[in-house]
């Protein structure tokens, strides 16, 4: 399964919030059949 958001807005990387502890999601980039992971998702002791 694929879901993609296109306009996130503040639940993209570029300008997320940690409030109530969320932590950032990873980032994928897709093209055709490739799929690359160009952010990982943070983790707690990044947080």
């Amino acid at each position: 399964d694929y879901l993609s958001v296109m306009t996130a807005g503040a639940y993209g990387f570029c300008t997320p919030s940690n409030y109530n502890a969320r932590l950032r999601p990873a980032e994928v980039l897709v093209n055709g059949e490739r799929v690359r992971v160009i952010r990982e998702r943070q983790t707690l002791d990044q947080l």
